[in-house]
């Protein structure tokens, strides 16, 4: 009888696991020391292993029994961990000493074990401390790999080098598909991505063969030489350049960049170490001192941007940077980097090749793509702004539009930049790794979780020093990660990191801050402290885990030493609390030459700061939400295009509202609330005026809805009315429309919105003077409530009173039946008839799980041309939030993103103007939207000739 091949193998290896598992249960009770491996669930690639099967047989063959968590994903497959002797097993339980790669799950910890494993924890990250006090309630002894240092603070285990590995065959392959779209093809497009190789021998002999072809001159000409340029001097930058030797390439000195970029030779690549020396001078002298630089690195600027980067090909980014370190590259370092010669062929591609032909082009530029191992957005490398990943591991940088594209093609620079880089090599990362680690494995099993940590002499400073908690409590070493914590309590980022990181306060820790926060803390340069008086805002932003972040609970209002020692601890503190509370501060930080950042509206009190605050170099930039804010900048764009024809504006109508999404607005108000209600109500009660046609409209305090909604025409599957908002003449001024017929600014609600308010008011329920029922009876219902403010006499009398209110419209009252305001529930803890109201509107018309909000903006701008003729700009802007629960809503995005990036500007002084700041001048509002429309805050116009 014939069998297969298939069956023969799957015979082959029941018949090795079988006998295999038959020795583990022969030999486990010869087994003193126990010790697992668990499966890493960090992310879908973390494929890496502490030990691998060879790691594990020697283990074996010493009397250790090791179990191992089955993990189809790990790079070893579990038969091989099977071949050398291994246990595989779900429960760990057995084990005294438990080895991984990167955090372990709350749920995962076993109590009365010491693990091993990359915590994170020694700098009291937040974002790792609930671990760590699991770690403690659990009596878990903790083994960093990270403080295995030897006696010169060098450490033992690391992946560093792979990183280098797999960095640059990353950029080498990434650079043959630029090269491809720009019109050449070239030996590198035989260059796989790291992660397609088994082994990074494999990958080497692609690079080999493709560094044979370059030697046989098969590089396009009209390239020219390819220069690369290795920044740092680490393992990570020792990886790379161990791959890049394998290419047949000559080392030349920063001096020689230039001759080599004009006339070298194209069957070889070059290499450039530069190191420190090579690119910074102290400002005074141009001078260097390396110790001088480290402690005082503003004395210092770099001129990599000036000598080394415009004749490099290929950028290997691999230093390690500081915020006050002087950047190897800034934004305006990539336009002239990529405007090198008019036109777009730059002078320095050398001068003997042939003039450039439709299929044999030059190069633009000469930078073609820059690799930063370091992965450090808004580093070293400014417009580096977030790393890539593994499964998307390159975009293309456009300086002229400072954005990035997931496209090879068009202008600009490919980056690549991924964080995660030794994953992409995992068997053999993890093998490194497990011969660093061998040697310390035998007093690494010594360790007994129950014993005290005092009695645990028989191991290495290495392994003690490493040890960051046990038997319930931190080690001496490391009993400083509690005084961190406690101080980060209360003062936030103040306490936990070093002087020359930015620093920013954001006080009130509601919605809003939650993309604020998640925006600023993408750039590793910025610490962010937040403060709430709210426990559960607390608790919610620690359950976020943004990274640099310190929530600490502070009430503003009579805490206020405590809220000056923190405004003078930060560089920017952006005020998402009540507008009412932003004047006090904004004193406080001109007090403490601090800059301000908040989405409100100028007040009249925070305008009287103007002067001091300009004298005190200090920013206040306020009105940088999506309304007040985004809409400003939307307004001005197309103001200064119609101007910048000669143009003048002959009329401004300007529509914003923040609803419920469509398919979520079904309830009679057609609205529904995310924060207090009240808010909302006293609009009601405010006056209004606005411009039309030459004449100013003015609807009285309490009028406003009462004189009826404006129809709107746009978005028409919206089913819109409009309501003039605040004064909106007041912007003739602000914008500058001298020559404005028309200047309306308002409030966007779904249809039916206002007749049903308008029904409360007529009601008197929209009032907040104090009433006596309210006042007098705790326990009043609602239906009670409504007999007195119906002015029946009886329950029986309230729907005809309340339908004369409603002036007849049935609808009307059936809608604040729906609402529940004749029901017997009892009217709460209300004095007077608005907050009675605003209570039940925040109860009945709160978003459910899973709901979502919409914001919807318009501008329609008229101009007239020098020649007579009319110009019409229509700009819409709708914004969706986001159903699922860690989502943000369009209104967080809205307020939030606006105000991030304003923050972001200050911190890296991209607002030159002092003093009260709102976002009109084209140095503010156009990188604002540009920044914006990478965060999905976009808006599209339309333009009409008449």
């Amino acid at each position: 009888m014939m069998l297969s091949r298939s069956s023969v193998v799957n015979s082959y290896l029941k018949n090795s696991i079988s006998t295999n598992y038959a020795r583990f249960s022969q030999s486990s009770a010869r087994c003193a020391q126990v010790i697992a491996i668990r499966r890493e669930d960090a992310n879908v690639w973390e494929r890496r292993a502490p030990l691998s099967p060879s790691h594990v047989q020697r283990l074996v063959r010493g009397g250790v029994k090791v179990i191992v968590q089955p993990a189809n994903k790990r790079a070893f497959p579990v038969q091989e961990y099977v071949a050398a002797g291994a246990h595989i097993a779900e429960d760990l339980s057995e084990a005294s000493v438990i080895f991984g790669v990167k955090q372990v799950p709350l749920q995962s910890l076993l109590a009365d074990k010491t693990y091993v494993f990359f915590s994170h924890t020694i700098k009291a990250q937040a974002e790792n401390m609930e671990m760590l006090d699991s770690i403690l309630e659990k009596n878990i002894r903790l083994i960093d790999y990270e403080k295995m240092a030897r006696a010169d603070g060098k450490r033992v285990v690391a992946f560093g080098k792979y990183a280098g590995y797999s960095g640059m065959i990353d950029i080498l392959h990434g650079i043959g598909l630029r090269l491809l779209a720009l019109g050449h093809h070239t030996p590198f497009m035989h260059i796989g991505i790291a992660h397609n190789y088994r082994t990074s021998g494999q990958a080497i002999q692609a690079v080999r063969d493709a560094g044979y072809e370059i030697s046989l001159d098969r590089m396009p000409a009209s390239i020219g030489p390819l220069v690369f340029v290795f920044t740092g001097t680490g393992n990570v930058s020792h990886g790379a350049q161990e791959v890049f030797k394998e290419l047949p390439c000559v080392f030349i000195e920063p001096r020689d960049l230039r001759f080599v970029a004009e006339h070298g030779d194209t069957r070889v690549v070059y290499g450039c170490i530069v190191d420190m020396h090579h690119h910074l001078r102290r400002k005074s002298d141009c001078g260097f001192d390396a110790n001088e630089y480290i402690q005082k690195p503003y004395l210092y600027e770099s001129v990599f941007a000036k000598e080394i980067a415009p004749y490099a090909s290929c950028i290997v980014n691999g230093i390690f940077w500081r915020p006050n370190d002087p950047r190897l590259l800034e934004n305006e370092d990539a336009m002239m980097l990529q405007s090198t010669g008019v036109p777009k062929v730059s002078p320095l591609v050398r001068h003997h090749t042939a003039d450039s032909l439709d299929g044999c082009p030059k190069l633009p530029h000469r930078l073609i793509a820059i690799c930063d191992i370091s992965a450090d957005p808004g580093g070293s490398i400014e417009f580096m702004n977030d790393c890539t990943t593994i499964d998307a591991p390159f975009e293309m940088y456009k300086p002229e539009t400072e954005e990035n594209s997931t496209s090879i093609k068009g202008d600009g620079f490919l980056m690549c930049s991924i964080d995660n880089l030794p994953a992409q090599l995992p068997r053999e990362a993890s093998q490194y790794f497990g011969d660093n680690l061998m040697p310390f494995m035998k007093e690494i099993l010594q360790n007994d979780a129950t014993i005290p940590f005092e009695e645990t002499t028989a191991i290495s400073k290495v392994v003690r020093d490493a040890t960051i908690a046990s038997n319930g409590k931190l080690t001496p070493n490391f009993e400083y990660i509690s005084k961190m914590r406690s101080r980060r309590e209360k003062e936030g980022a103040m306490s936990q990191v070093q002087s020359d990181k930015h620093k920013v306060l954001v006080l009130g820790a509601g919605f809003v801050s939650h993309p604020m926060v998640d925006y600023i803390t993408r750039y590793n340069d910025t610490v962010v402290t937040v403060a709430s008086a709210l426990e559960n805002e607390i608790k919610l932003m620690e359950k976020k885990k943004f990274k640099n972040t310190s929530p600490v609970q502070l009430d503003v209002l009579t805490e206020k030493d405590r809220l000056e020692d923190l405004i003078r601890g930060h560089d920017v503190v952006v005020s998402l609390l009540p507008y009412t509370m932003h004047p006090e501060v904004a004193d406080l930080c001109v007090e403490n030459k601090k800059h301000f950042v908040t989405a409100s509206y100028v007040s009249d009190p925070i305008q009287a700061l103007h002067e001091k605050a300009k004298n005190a170099g200090v920013k206040l930039v306020m009105e940088m939400g999506v309304d007040p804010g985004v809409d400003h900048m939307l307004a001005m764009e197309c103001f200064d295009e119609i101007r910048s024809q000669g143009g003048k504006i002959k009329s401004f109508v300007s529509w914003c509202g923040g609803l419920p999404a469509p398919e979520d607005s079904d309830n009679p108000l057609r609205y529904k609330f995310s924060w207090s209600p009240q808010g909302v109500l006293m609009v009601v009660l405010s006056p209004t005026k606005y411009l039309m046609d030459g004449k100013i409209v003015e609807r009285p305090a309490g009028q406003t809805y009462q004189m009826g909604a404006i129809p709107i025409d746009f978005m028409p599957a919206f089913n819109l009315e409009g309501l003039p908002n605040r004064d909106s003449v007041v912007y003739k001024h602000h914008y500058g429309l001298q020559d404005a017929h028309t200047v309306i600014r308002g409030t966007l609600r779904y249809k039916g919105f206002t007749e049903l308010i308008c029904g409360m008011q007529n009601l008197g329920l929209i009032d907040q003077t104090e009433h006596p029922l309210l006042v007098a009876n705790a326990n009043l219902t609602w239906e009670e409530f409504m007999i007195h403010m119906s002015g029946a006499a009886n329950a029986s009398e309230v729907p005809e009173k309340v339908l004369a209110a409603c002036n007849g419209k049935k609808q009307v009252m059936a809608g604040l039946k729906t609402l529940g305001l004749f029901n017997s529930t009892p009217i709460g803890d209300a004095k007077t008839p608005m907050s009675a109201l605003a209570q039940l509107l925040a109860r009945e018309l709160a978003y459910q799980p899973g709901e979502r909000d919409l914001v919807i903006m318009r501008h329609e701008v008229e101009g007239e041309m020098p020649d007579g003729s009319i110009i019409k700009h229509g700009v819409d802007m709708t914004l969706y939030g986001e159903s699922d629960e860690n989502g943000y809503t369009a209104m967080a995005k809205g307020v939030g993103y606006p105000c991030a990036v304003a923050t972001r500007m200050v911190l890296l002084n991209k607002i030159a103007d002092d003093g009260v700041v709102v976002p009109l001048k084209r140095s503010i509002y156009l990188p604002m939207l540009k920044e914006l429309k990478k965060l999905g805050i976009n808006s599209k116009t339309k333009v009409t000739y008449m």
